[in-house]
């Protein structure tokens, strides 16, 4: 553990102007406040956050940076305020630590639920100050290092698995490779404990012998550019435990029949030495076909530069060399850190704007964990492929993408106007993936809205989002056209015409929000018809019934074959109404039960006696449940609701039941007088066009 006066003096080396008295308090206030608490090594709990302030020394990272990481669990841990952190140590270090301060109730929520609510936090943290995650990823890996001291595996394979899916995916993101390539590999130990120790196991007999292979071949290079008068370092390494183990699973082969172990970097002056060394190296092995790749001229998003190639060595091995100058291998190295070291107060680098603007819209619109974990892996996880505007414009995207996210990731608006696509030159269905190098075109109009099918092909965590957020908003759309229809219905039994101001009334006696919150209550059932109409004119219900005619439902209705005054129940799963055949089914000490003649249930009644019965000519009134499936489109359940009130009918329930695609199914529960009635609307629905189906149940 660092002491007081060796972290002072680490960042008074990069840092002369630093204010060691604030690191100072921020030390010893550190170590009071967690006092005798212990950490799962048996350590003080307050040496991990003084590792995690010297992690981040590594990167040379400003004063209020190091105290951040000082007192990051301070808030948490103990009973530290915001106030308090903000009164001794300033506005800025109390926001950078609220930053990273874990919320206590994230640890009770589900496994989703509470990595994505971390993920959430810090994100938009980071979106106002960087530094909020570069001291989150530190405390990250510092827990990463010790994590081999906590008891329970089931716990450790949890935090490896959080980390392997979202910290080292993140350090990648932002350009971080050591800090991923750490973390990475200790949670490929607590995950894959087998596969490490054979990857490992095999790295090491490779050097057995004594003879160094990496090192002989890194010297010959060094050797072949320095005579030809280049200023230039190589260093050589075998490729990391992790990437090697990937590797062998993605491309399902053995350890040995992999030949691209080793990777060499070679550290030049300039980029114009980059491209010289590449040229000399190439002129001496042979290159690997489709294994270039020149991410100088064309930087990956997170701003990392270098030119990657594969060659045949002397002695028939693959080698893999990335060639890049002193500042690009410093950026690689340490990401956007480099960056915060030597420009603290500018902008961030382009490279990180477009990617964090489209994570901070995703965040927005996300509406639950599992949604939001989707996106962001879609996001930053997937392999990138370059696309271009009919101008230029270079667009990074996931391999697999479509012109679909390729419109989104230019504009949302853009996206949700996209009628077709012209790939280099030629219409193409949206469907289409792009390769890398496509110049594409968007086809818009302003009459388009996004299609609930594109989310079938679409990739992006952005376009997935906006085509989701449009759904959810036209379904609600259908909701209140359908509430507005039931509602008529319902004023209209009113004995006085009603103006807004009883309308403004009913909506706050409901307590809802607005006229769209009552409509769709109405839709929805969650208010009945008496209680909107009390809500209108109170009492209107109970003056109304002492004089008005009972419903057909509560009418008695006749059934011959019965008893006079026996109990009998018309049956839920069928439904029976006038006109039906049906058939009674009696149990010692039970209602008869009314079926339907063809009613699956009377397969099972075969312990109770059957009653034969029909309908009186007289009897009229029931309740009827259809099926209907219909269209997802605007107007189409206004449409269904205006066959019902054409036919007489009245709506008792409404329930969507399953959304596949264009089409959603619909039962929905009607007092009708008759099966012959029911018959009529059935005509009626299945004659116009927003209905594909309709059946009664």
């Amino acid at each position: 553990m660092l002491r007081q006066y060796e972290l002072v003096e680490r960042v008074k080396t990069y840092d002369p102007d630093a204010d060691e008295a604030l690191i100072n308090r921020a030390y010893v206030f550190s170590v009071a406040k967690h006092g005798s608490q212990k950490r799962a090594s048996g350590d003080p709990y307050f040496s991990h956050p003084i590792e995690v302030a010297g992690i981040l020394t590594e990167l040379f990272l400003d004063d209020q940076t190091i105290v951040t990481a000082l007192l990051h669990d301070t808030i948490e841990d103990t009973l530290t305020t915001t106030e308090e952190i903000e009164r001794l140590f300033g506005k800025d270090v109390a926001r950078l630590v609220d930053g990273v301060t874990k919320l206590s109730k994230i640890e009770a929520q589900s496994e989703n639920q509470r990595a994505a609510e971390n993920l959430r936090k810090f994100l938009l943290a980071m979106s106002d100050d960087i530094r909020v995650l570069l001291v989150k990823l530190a405390d990250r890996l510092h827990n990463m290092r010790t994590l081999h001291f906590i008891p329970k595996e089931e716990k450790r394979r949890r935090i490896a698995r959080e980390t392997m899916d979202i910290y080292a995916p993140l350090a990648e993101r932002i350009g971080m490779y050591e800090f991923m390539r750490e973390m990475q590999l200790l949670a490929f130990q607590q995950l894959e404990p087998e596969a490490y120790e054979s990857v490992t196991r095999r790295l090491a007999q490779l050097k057995e012998g004594g003879e160094d292979k990496v090192k002989r071949i890194a010297g010959q290079l060094q050797a072949m550019l320095t005579s030809a008068g280049m200023r230039v370092s190589v260093f050589g390494r075998e490729k990391h435990p992790y990437s090697i183990w990937r590797k062998t699973q993605e491309r399902h082969i053995s350890f040995e029949q992999l030949s691209d172990i080793m990777a060499f970097r070679v550290i030049t002056d300039n980029t114009d030495d980059c491209y010289r060394a590449l040229g000399l190296i190439h002129q001496r092995h042979k290159m690997v076909p489709g294994r270039f790749k020149d991410y100088i001229s064309t930087p990956k998003r997170n701003g990392y530069q270098s030119l990657h190639t594969t060659v045949i060595h002397d002695e028939n091995a693959r080698i893999e060399i990335q060639i890049r100058s002193e500042r690009m291998h410093r950026d690689s190295e340490f990401g956007l850190a480099a960056h915060w070291a030597y420009k603290q107060h500018e902008n961030q680098p382009d490279g990180q704007a477009g990617w964090l603007r489209d994570l901070v819209e995703i965040l927005e619109q996300s509406q639950d964990a599992d949604e939001l974990l989707e996106h962001t892996r879609m996001a930053m996880y997937q392999d990138r492929i370059f696309a271009f505007t009919p101008k230029g414009e270079l667009q990074q995207l996931p391999k697999g993408s479509t012109p679909v996210d390729f419109a989104y990731a230019v504009h949302t608006k853009l996206g949700n106007q996209t009628v077709g696509a012209k790939i280099n030159g030629r219409v193409m269905p949206l469907r289409t993936q792009l390769e890398n190098g496509d110049q594409v075109e968007i086809l818009k109009s302003d009459a388009q809205e996004p299609q609930p099918g594109w989310l079938s092909f679409a990739v992006t965590g952005k376009a997935r989002a906006a085509i989701r957020r449009f759904i959810r908003q036209q379904q609600r759309a259908e909701m209140i056209t359908l509430g507005a229809k039931l509602y008529e219905e319902i004023v209209s039994r009113l004995p006085v015409e009603i103006g807004d101001k009883a309308e403004k009334a009913a909506i706050k006696r409901l307590k809802l929000e607005d006229k769209a919150a009552l409509m769709i209550a109405i839709a929805t059932r969650s208010v009945s018809d008496d209680e909107v109409l009390n809500a209108l004119v109170p009492g209107s219900v109970e003056e109304a019934a002492s004089g008005r005619k009972k419903k057909p439902q509560a009418q008695a209705v006749s059934i011959l074959g019965l008893t006079p005054g026996i109990a009998f129940t018309l049956s839920e799963c069928c439904h029976p109404v006038p006109g039906d055949r049906i058939v009674g089914l009696r149990r010692p000490g039970e209602p008869i039960e009314v079926h339907t003649i063809d009613c699956l249930a009377l397969e099972t009644g075969q312990d109770a006696d059957w009653v034969d019965l029909s309908w009186d000519s007289e009897a009229k009134g029931g309740t009827a449940r259809l099926s209907v499936i219909v269209k997802n489109q605007p107007g189409a359940l206004a449409a269904v609701a205006n066959i019902f009130g054409a036919s007489k009918a009245n709506i008792l329930n409404l329930q969507l039941v399953n959304r596949e695609g264009p089409f959603h199914t619909d039962l929905i529960d009607i007092e009708v007088e008759d099966a012959s009635h029911v018959a009529r609307i059935l005509s009626a629905l299945r004659a116009i066009d927003p209905v594909v189906q309709a059946e009664r149940v």
